[in-house]
C-alpha cells in the first residue's frame, strides 16, 4: 500500500472534512440544534465526576464477584432510574464461582532490620490461619496433660518466614531447590532493571501515530495475507510457549513443596506502582503443552482451588530488588506478613445493569442501539481509568440525552459489564443469551481453525437482527479521538459526518484497524458493529493500567466530558437513522 509521507493536522482533518462527504452516499447527520444541545449538556452541566467520585472513592475496587461490585451494579441501576432512563435492572449471568475480598494485609522485612514493603495479595489467594494449632496445658510437675485442650485461638493470619529466592529457570535449577522450601516465603522472580524516566509517562496520540492508523489496511485481509506465512513465526511461538510452561512448572514446584507465600515482582511499572492481578493455580502440565489451552483447568475462583494454591503478592519494583540482593549477598532475611481474606460462597452469580431510554417511533422502537463499558475492576486500586471512566462516560452519555430532552427513534440500551477482567464474561454471556453465538472459528492464535467440525457456524438468538449498533469506551481517562472501525469499511461516511462537530476537539481520526481485549469483542464476533473508541493513552500502560495506582486522582476531567459528549451524539444519530447501522461480512 502506498504510504503517505505528508505528516500534520491538516491531513487528518482532511479525512473528515465535509467536502470529502461529496463522493459519498448521503448518510444522517442530527440537525445542529440537537447535537448543539447534547454539546450544551455535556460541557456545561456534566455530572460525570459526581459519577466517578462514588464509583471510585466511595464503593471503591469492584472485583469480579465481591460485594462491591454487587453495590455497584444496585448503585448504578439506582442512579440511571434517577437519570430518566427505564426498565433499569439487574440481570444475572452464570454460575461464575466464589468471591474474594481482602479483610487485612500488611508486609516487612524484620531481619536482619525492618522496613515495610509496598506490595499486594492477588485476587483469590488465600490467606494464613488455615491451620488451627491446640493448644497441650500443663499439670504439676511439668507433665502434658492428656485430658481436653483448652478452648483453640482464634487462627493466627501472620506469619514470620526466611526469604529464599528461586533462582531456577529449568527443571534442573528447580531440582537444587528440592526440600528448602517448606514454610518458606519463596521470591519468584528476577530484578528487574528501572531506568529514569526522561520522557515522561503522560501520551496523547501525535498527529504520526494518527496518521499511521487512518492508513492501516483492513485487519481481515492482513489475517488471511499471513495465514500461509505461519511457519516463520513457529520458532518465536515456540520460545513463548516454552517460556509460559516453564513458569507453569515452577508454580507448582513452589506449591508442592509446602512454600508459606509465593512473591513476584511487578512486571512493570517503577516509585512504588504495582501491577497486580489474579493468584496462580498448580496445574498439571500435559504432554503436549497445546493441550493445557483447550483441557478444563482451575480458575483462582473456583472453590476447588484453594487446595492448589499457597497465599501469593505481588511486589513494587524498588523493594523486591533490594531483598533478592540482601539474599544474594547472602544476608538471612525474614519477613513477617499479615493476610487475612475472605471467600464469598454465597452467590455463584454475577450481575450486569441494563437500563433503557426506549424509542419513540413505533416502527422503530423494538430495535436498538447499545452503549456500554465494564464495571468491574482488580482490588490494588479503585479502578478509575479500567474501567469507571468508561462506565461513567456511557452513563453520562445517557443522562446527557434525557436532560438535553431528545426522543431517539429506535431504544438506547445501557450495560454496565461485569467480569470483563476474567475474559469479557459478562458481554459475552448478554451476547449468547439475547443476540446469537459462534461455534467455531479462530485458534487461540488468531488463525482459522482447519476441518469441517472447526467452520464457524453463526447461531442467531431472538434479538440479534435488531441490535443497530454496540458503542464501548475502555482506554483509560485519555479524550476521544475517533473511532477503531473494527474493519466495517461500511461505517465510515458515517463516523466522518458525526465526528465533524468534534474537529475542535481533536477528534478526526478513522481507522479499519481492530482494537482487543475489551467488551465490544463480544457483538463484532457474531457480526454485529461494535466499536470501541480512539482515546489518547495518558498514563494508561505505565501508570494505571491493573494497578495501586488506578485510582480517581488519574482521572482528566475535561477529557472524560469531552468523550461523553461524543458517546452521547454517536449513540443519538445511530437511533435517529431510517436504516439499520450496516454491518461488515462475519470473518470464516
Amino acid at each position: 500500500m502506498l504510504r503517505r509521507k505528508i505528516v500534520g493536522a491538516a491531513i487528518i482533518y482532511a479525512f473528515l472534512l465535509p467536502t470529502a462527504l461529496l463522493a459519498q452516499a448521503p448518510v444522517y447527520t442530527a440537525p445542529k440544534a440537537d447535537i448543539d444541545k447534547i454539546k450544551e449538556e455535556g460541557l456545561k452541566h456534566s455530572q460525570i465526576m459526581n459519577t466517578l467520585n462514588y464509583l471510585t472513592n466511595v464503593i471503591g475496587q469492584r472485583l469480579t464477584a465481591s460485594r462491591n461490585l454487587k453495590h455497584a451494579n444496585e448503585w448504578t441501576r439506582d442512579t440511571l432510574t434517577k437519570f430518566g432512563l427505564e426498565n433499569s435492572h439487574l440481570e444475572a449471568w452464570g454460575p461464575f464461582g466464589r468471591g474474594w475480598e481482602l479483610e487485612r494485609f500488611s508486609a516487612q522485612v524484620t531481619s536482619p532490620y525492618s522496613f515495610p514493603v509496598i506490595a499486594y495479595p492477588k485476587a483469590w489467594s488465600p490467606g494464613f490461619g488455615s491451620q488451627v494449632v491446640m493448644p497441650v496445658e500443663q499439670t504439676g510437675k511439668g507433665k502434658k496433660s492428656k485430658t481436653a485442650p483448652a478452648p483453640a485461638a482464634a487462627p493466627s493470619t501472620t506469619i514470620t518466614a526466611d526469604v529464599v529466592y528461586l533462582d531456577a529457570h529449568d527443571e534442573a535449577g528447580l531440582a537444587k531447590y528440592k526440600g528448602q522450601l517448606k514454610g518458606k516465603i519463596v521470591f519468584m522472580s528476577g530484578t528487574r532493571e528501572l531506568k529514569a524516566d526522561f520522557e515522561g509517562m503522560g501520551h496523547r496520540w501525535t498527529a504520526q501515530e494518527l496518521l499511521d492508523m487512518a492508513n492501516a489496511p483492513d485487519p481481515d485481509a492482513v489475517v488471511r495475507a499471513a495465514v500461509p506465512a505461519v511457519t516463520p513465526n513457529q520458532a518465536n511461538m515456540q520460545d513463548r510457549l516454552k517460556r509460559f510452561v516453564d513458569g507453569l512448572k515452577r508454580a507448582k514446584f513452589v506449591i508442592d513443596e509446602g512454600a508459606a507465600m509465593v512473591v513476584d515482582n511487578s512486571a512493570r511499572g517503577s516509585g512504588g506502582t504495582v501491577f497486580v492481578q489474579s493468584a496462580s493455580v498448580a496445574a498439571d502440565i500435559p504432554a503436549n503443552p497445546m493441550d493445557f489451552f483447550t483441557q478444563k483447568r482451575l480458575s483462582p475462583w473456583d472453590k476447588e482451588a484453594e487446595a492448589k494454591m499457597v497465599p501469593q503478592m505481588t511486589m513494587a519494583t524498588e523493594d523486591y530488588n533490594r531483598i533478592v540482593r540482601m539474599v544474594e549477598a547472602g544476608e538471612k532475611v525474614q519477613m513477617t506478613i499479615d493476610l487475612k481474606v475472605k471467600y464469598l460462597d454465597d452467590d455463584p452469580m454475577v450481575y450486569n445493569t441494563i437500563a433503557e431510554i426506549p424509542g419513540s417511533d413505533p416502527a422503530l422502537k423494538d430495535q436498538v442501539v447499545m452503549l456500554g463499558g465494564h464495571m468491574d475492576s482488580w482490588h490494588s486500586g479503585t479502578g478509575a481509568t479500567d474501567n469507571a471512566a468508561g462506565v461513567s462516560v456511557a452513563m453520562e452519555a445517557v443522562r446527557i440525552l434525557k436532560a438535553a430532552g431528545l426522543k431517539p427513534r429506535r431504544t438506547i440500551r445501557i450495560a454496565l459489564w461485569t467480569g470483563e477482567e476474567q475474559g469479557l464474561i459478562g458481554s459475552r454471556e448478554y451476547v449468547t443469551k439475547h443476540l446469537g453465538e459462534m461455534k467455531g472459528g479462530r485458534n487461540i492464535f488468531g488463525i482459522p481453525q482447519s476441518g469441517p467440525q472447526q467452520k464457524p457456524e453463526l447461531i442467531k438468538g431472538a434479538e440479534y437482527e435488531n441490535i443497530s449498533a454496540y458503542y464501548n469506551l475502555d482506554n483509560g481517562t485519555g479524550k476521544i479521538r475517533g473511532v477503531y472501525m473494527q474493519g466495517n469499511e461500511a461505517a465510515r461516511p458515517y463516523f466522518r459526518a458525526w465526528l465533524t462537530p468534534f474537529l475542535d476537539m481533536d477528534a478526526t481520526t478513522l481507522t479499519l484497524s481492530n482494537t482487543g481485549g475489551t467488551d465490544h469483542l463480544s457483538f463484532d464476533r457474531i457480526g454485529i458493529p461494535g466499536f470501541q473508541f480512539i482515546q489518547d493513552e495518558v498514563e494508561y500502560d505505565q501508570r494505571t493500567h491493573h494497578s495501586n495506582q488506578d485510582v480517581y486522582d488519574r482521572i482528566q476531567s475535561g477529557d472524560m466530558m469531552q468523550a461523553a459528549t461524543i458517546m452521547a451524539a454517536f449513540v443519538y444519530q445511530t437511533a435517529m437513522m431510517d436504516e439499520r447501522f450496516p454491518r461488515k461480512p462475519i470473518a470464516q
